[in-house]
């Protein structure tokens, strides 16, 4: 799972002893030339925020620098499949705001990357990004098709997780840790039946009023926090 280093001091303490980080985040209005100097030497991406994005971002408040470890940001759909962990595929989904905030809730509970099957302009992506909290610089999203991605799936041999309401029973139910893929699909047509037809479980979530769905943040919020739940008791 991912975790962040906080604190310019803590940072190039790590820098210094060549711990495997990921991704640096420095705030572009402090002093961090040696944070920096040390990310080019060691070849470490290196982001710049504002004074707000860094407070946003911390784990314990304000910090001029911080370090993503654990997770690879980069990656593609080959490269998030042979890493494992969670990942999550939102199945034709299209409104980049919901995309944007089922990133972010993706990628602040733990999961490994995000598959999407739709296009995206570059607007659209400005949108998700945004929607994001700009989660997105720290948490691949890969875009490819539908086929490509079940046949990605097939070859590494990554279990496929529908959350639909033909599900059979509760998250909670399931194994949701290991390597997993996590599948929720658009509020209107839900998961196509492409999808659906190869994956190996379909959870439902429990419903108790008239109205017949959860919106997709409730979806992917639930079953991402329970994902993390079970991680979590394993480690």
């Amino acid at each position: 799972m991912a975790g962040q280093i906080t604190g310019a001091d803590a940072v190039l303490n790590a820098l210094l002893s060549k711990e495997n980080i990921e991704m640096v985040l420095v705030d572009r209005e402090k002093n961090t030339s040696e944070i920096r100097r040390l990310c080019q030497e060691q070849n470490i991406p290196l982001e710049e925020g504002s004074t707000n994005d860094l407070w946003r971002m911390s784990a314990n408040g304000h910090a001029d620098a911080l370090a993503l470890v654990g997770r690879s940001p980069f990656g593609d759909l080959e490269q998030v499949l042979e890493r494992g962990g969670t990942i999550w595929f939102f199945d034709g989904v299209t409104y980049s705001t919901n995309l944007g905030f089922a990133i972010r809730t993706a990628e602040v509970s733990g999961a490994n990357a995000v598959v999407l099957n739709v296009s995206k302009t570059h607007e659209e992506r400005r949108t998700i990004r945004r929607s994001s909290m700009r989660a997105d610089r720290f948490i691949p999203v890969v875009y490819s098709t539908t086929d490509k991605i079940l046949e990605a799936v097939g070859k590494a041999k990554i279990r496929l997780i529908a959350v639909e309401d033909t599900g059979t029973h509760e998250p909670w139910e399931e194994d949701l840790s290991g390597d997993v893929m996590l599948v929720v699909g658009a509020e209107k047509e839900g998961i196509s039946e492409q999808v659906l037809a190869a994956a190996d479980a379909c959870v439902v979530l429990p419903m108790d009023g008239f109205v017949p769905s959860y919106n997709l943040q409730v979806a992917v919020s639930v079953v991402a926090l329970e994902a993390l739940r079970q991680r979590n008791l394993q480690t």
